[in-house]
């Protein structure tokens, strides 16, 4: 009796998932990009002047062909892909489903707190290169306010293809041209 109700549960869930992830597949809208655009341009204003002031950010362009080949492709898969798949379409109700405004803003901060939560705990765990950096507290920060651009632009657009496009811009960005890669200790 117990492992038929666990099977139709895990069922169920895996029915809400697959369906979820369908629907992100969508092509976001004109609307959507330049809204995005908007968020991410803000963003830059406040996250550029703050991480060079605490010295999270610095410029160094890396000038490596084989090691900007590598950073670009793969984080498209990861981190981008499967984050956002992960903290954006399998945690957050698709922006269609009939759901009450303060429902989907409760699911948003549990993603939020997950998509936080996780940095550290992935750098304690599978990437100890990452210890300092991703326990750093201007690192969280930064991360909260894309965490929030994230959701704000999968919710707007119904598309996971522009948190996938912003997280993988942000993350080649930083990692080559305002020291991630030294930061991770990349060679």
């Amino acid at each position: 009796m117990v492992l038929a109700i666990l099977n139709v549960t895990i069922n169920s869930i895996f029915s809400i998932l697959l369906t979820r992830l369908v629907k992100a597949i969508a092509i976001p809208s004109y609307s959507s990009l330049s809204k995005m655009t908007i968020l991410l341009c803000i963003y830059g204003l406040v996250a550029i002047p703050w991480g060079l002031k605490t010295n999270f950010l610095r410029w160094d362009i890396c000038k490596s062909k084989q090691l900007i080949f590598k950073i670009t492709a793969t984080s498209l898969i990861a981190p981008a892909l499967i984050e956002e798949i992960f903290f954006r379409v399998s945690l957050l109700p698709y922006p269609l489903e009939q759901i009450q405004p303060n429902s989907w803003f409760a699911w948003s901060l549990l993603s939020l707190f997950c998509f936080i939560i996780y940095h550290p705990l992935n750098a304690f765990t599978f990437f100890p290169q990452g210890k300092e950096t991703f326990s750093n507290p201007v690192f969280l920060c930064l991360a909260t306010g894309l965490g929030i651009i994230y959701t704000l632009t999968y919710w707007q657009s119904g598309s996971l293809w522009l948190p996938v496009f912003v997280h993988w811009l942000v993350v080649v960005i930083w990692l080559l041209c305002w020291g991630g890669l030294s930061k991770l200790n990349f060679k």
